[in-house]
């Protein structure tokens, strides 16, 4: 089984930059999008095409911002919205697909902001993330795939020193929340397989980051570690362009 996550920044937007062709390519039999900035029906229109796919979305109250998707292959045995908390759910930032071996959550982690000012929120999301999580995990083990809108660790940015505590994203609260994640049980799959390689998924449009290579790891697959022995490979797909992101792509062996 392939499984691909990718914030493509805008599906209307997306759609204009070979994004059909793209897919196409990397041929996976589930597909999570983030950050899709549109309504339900906007995006089963952009995704329209992808007919071998049960389709599944997440739209914010809030038009043109935030929003999930999942695109599944096999038609999971039953798909949730959001994680049950008020407070968060009305961003369109969270699909659980149940199969028959494990959760798949989608999720698009909620920015900082800029001068931080979502902070405070953010560590909440992350409390409130992490326990939902848990809750699904004493069930089935669980895969946690999307934006998390974190670098981990200097080897996961191009500019640890300048941004560390200033920059969202790379704050010591925000690397806190992804400690939380994996104390807990759920594994930075792509770290466990390659410690020790530099590679980003994001690189923002400004400055000529992405020809530079100045950029930032901040999608991830989180894998309980009671599952992980499932994990066949994990590829980050910097030559695939259309968005400020790439899609990463997992293989499993199930």
């Amino acid at each position: 089984m392939k499984i691909v996550s990718w914030n493509v920044n805008g599906i209307r937007a997306i759609l204009k930059k070979d994004f059909t062709k793209s897919l196409n390519g990397l041929n996976a039999d589930i597909i999570c999008l983030q950050e899709t900035k549109a309504q339900d029906q906007e995006v089963l229109k952009a995704l329209e095409s992808q007919s071998s796919y049960h389709i599944y979305v997440n739209s914010a109250e809030q038009k043109g911002y935030s929003g999930t998707a999942i695109l599944s292959k096999v038609k999971p045995i039953q798909v949730r919205y959001g994680m049950g908390v008020e407070e968060h759910d009305k961003e369109g930032r969270v699909i659980c697909a149940e199969y028959d071996n494990f959760y798949l959550v989608n999720v698009y982690v909620p920015n900082s902001g800029r001068e931080l000012i979502r902070l405070d929120y953010r560590q909440r999301w992350d409390a409130d993330f992490l326990n939902f999580l848990q809750h699904l995990n004493r069930r089935k083990p669980v895969i946690a795939c999307g934006d998390f809108n974190v670098a981990h660790s200097p080897i996961d940015l191009k500019n640890d020193k300048t941004n560390y505590n200033k920059t969202a994203g790379y704050t010591q609260i925000e690397i806190d929340g992804m400690n939380n994640f994996i104390n807990n049980g759920f594994i930075d799959s792509y770290r466990i397989l390659y410690p020790d390689t530099v590679m980003y998924t994001y690189w923002s449009y400004r400055f000529n980051s992405r020809a530079k290579n100045v950029g930032w790891r901040i999608d991830y697959f989180l894998v309980h570690n009671r599952f992980t022995n499932h994990i066949k490979d994990i590829k980050i797909h910097t030559d695939i362009m259309g968005s400020d992101h790439c899609p990463l792509s997992m293989e499993l062996n199930i």
